[in-house]
């Protein structure tokens, strides 16, 4: 098929299904998000825009896809949002390999970090390389 997708539906709709769905399951968040909520009681999740580049294979379609997950915390200390950080971690490397008309090839961290802004506010970031391939 052309424009990199197959029978499922595009890569980039089938990666954020799972990790939305995926990240709605992790232990002491308040809510994942598409975009910055307008209202929202921390912690709380952000799933950002997925970076999409041309993977395929000689006979099959992919894409390398860069995934971004913020979490937000207000408290005294990071403690909190560096734990969720890690679960988030945990969770976007435990991705069913099988998705809608895509196999995952690979999911890697290329960063993590942890920071503070205003007194009591923190925030983590992880971005993942995810390399899919048409099934």
């Amino acid at each position: 098929m052309s424009g990199g997708e197959s029978g499922g539906g595009s890569a980039e709709a089938a990666v954020q299904a799972a990790a939305l769905a995926a990240l709605r399951g992790v232990v002491g968040l308040n809510g994942v998000y598409l975009a910055p909520p307008v209202k929202a009681t921390p912690p709380y999740a952000e799933l950002g825009d997925l970076l999409s580049g041309d993977w395929s294979v000689k006979d099959r379609a992919g894409r390398e896809l860069r995934l971004l997950v913020t979490v937000r915390d207000a408290a005294e200390s990071n403690a909190r949002v560096q734990a969720l950080v890690a679960a988030v971690c945990a969770t976007i490397e435990g991705l069913p390999r099988d998705l809608d008309g895509w196999r995952v090839a690979s999911v890697v961290l290329v960063r993590s970090r942890a920071s503070g802004g205003p007194v009591g506010r923190w925030s983590g970031v992880v971005e993942y390389r995810v390399r899919v391939l048409a099934a």
